[in-house]
């Protein structure tokens, strides 16, 4: 449970970044904003009234000041870093950050995309456990058989995904959490063309929106009905809803948003998600393998095009060489995504997300994982506080 100390400034946090994103959206025309998901419908919470940018980074001065003094040892680092991450942001806006300085100062990451020897590590293991399946050939041929083989047409994809959002919700009940809503709340699916995504979660109107232009495999729809769903977005987005409701969490947890010291953990829950709740087969973790693969080359697209100046045409052209699976589609709506200045560095959550998630899950004993859960879903978490459960000793008790 939260202290009072940190209820409060939350309560503060979630104002400054409500008062943060109206200025940016006023001032970029960005429709889709900072905070891409306010789940203050009730208007509980409004932003703070910033005039200028300047204003909105003396708030963030007094907040990165004022988060050294909360009792709990992950939200004094996080709320440090989640200032140091939006102070940033203002920054960018207001006078340009080199590409390297929006990545490490956002994201907290190492600002280089995925190097050549870890991106030859995934490959290897794909290579070798598609031997194992029984594909033969080098690795392109082999995971050109085996996504043949699993490729689920266009047609069908909207079907195929309901009913794995289904097994999933299930299998999230059985193994991990009971989910705080009836099944009526769960989302429903929508099949989209020329978007610059592969799927998202639009959490607003409970709608999974699944784009159908890559070559689609049963794997990779069951990697995303968790992904977007359970237990990943759709689950993160409802527990936080909820106990932000009891008081179980601070304020901020009801906003989402990107650029910021949460982006990463917030994917690699996500991506963690099969492990989870129990639902990996061999094929599944091709799948993962060929996610962290992508994750991989679409953070060497992004800083071919951002950060060494390639023009679009010569990135996509690498991108292509590089990917495995997916075709055309998948190589369109990935450089759609990357080409975006205001998304560029999102690319880096899905390669940094899951490695600090998944040693995290994979640390914690079998009878504490109830607390681990509320522990990760009820907290906006960075790279480096989602190892710190062990920390919550340092909690101090609410009043009342």
């Amino acid at each position: 449970m939260p202290s009072d100390a940190t209820l409060e400034y939350g309560e503060r946090t979630m104002r400054a970044l409500l008062g943060t994103d109206a200025l940016y959206r006023a001032e970029s025309g960005d429709p889709v904003g900072l905070a891409v998901l306010n789940m203050d419908t009730a208007g509980a919470y409004g932003p703070e009234p910033f005039g200028t940018y300047r204003d909105a980074g003396a708030c963030f001065e007094t907040l990165r000041d004022d988060a050294g003094r909360l009792p709990e040892p992950d939200r004094r680092h996080y709320y440090d870093q989640l200032c140091h991450s939006t102070l940033a942001f203002i920054a960018w806006r207001q006078r340009g950050l080199s590409f390297e300085e929006q990545l490490g100062d956002f994201l907290h990451v190492p600002a280089a995309p995925a190097v050549e020897h870890e991106l030859a590590a995934v490959g290897s293991e794909l290579h070798v456990l598609l031997d194992e399946l029984g594909y033969s050939g080098d690795l392109a041929a082999q995971c050109a058989a085996w996504e043949a083989r699993h490729r689920v047409p266009p047609d069908e994809v909207g079907a195929v995904l309901s009913a794995l959002m289904d097994e999933a919700w299930d299998r999230t009940e059985t193994h991990l959490v009971n989910i705080p809503a009836p099944r009526t709340d769960a989302m429903a699916v929508e099949t989209v063309s020329g978007v610059p995504f592969n799927a998202r979660c639009n959490y607003a109107i409970r709608k999974v929106e699944i784009n159908v232009d890559p070559v689609l495999t049963r794997p990779a729809l069951k990697h995303l009905a968790v992904h977007e769903g359970c237990p990943g977005h759709y689950v993160q987005f409802k527990l936080r809803e909820t106990m932000a409701g009891s008081g179980e969490a601070a304020p901020d947890v009801l906003l989402s948003v990107v650029n910021s010291a949460s982006s990463c953990v917030f994917e690699g829950i996500a991506d963690c998600g099969i492990g989870m709740i129990d639902w990996e087969d061999d094929d599944d973790r091709v799948q993962s393998l060929l996610g962290r693969h992508r994750a991989g080359i679409g953070t060497g697209a992004a800083w071919r095009l951002h950060a060494l100046g390639w023009d679009e045409e010569d990135a996509a052209d690498w991108l292509a060489s590089e990917s495995l699976v997916g075709g055309d589609g998948w190589v369109r709506n990935r450089m759609a995504f990357i080409a975006a200045p205001e998304r560029a560095v999102l690319i880096w959550s899905y390669w940094w997300g899951e490695r600090a998630v998944a040693p995290a899950w994979d640390s914690i004993r079998t009878g504490e994982r109830a607390d681990f859960v509320r522990f990760l879903y009820g907290r906006m978490h960075s790279t480096s506080t989602v190892s710190m459960f062990g920390t919550l000793s340092g909690e101090s008790p609410r009043r009342g």
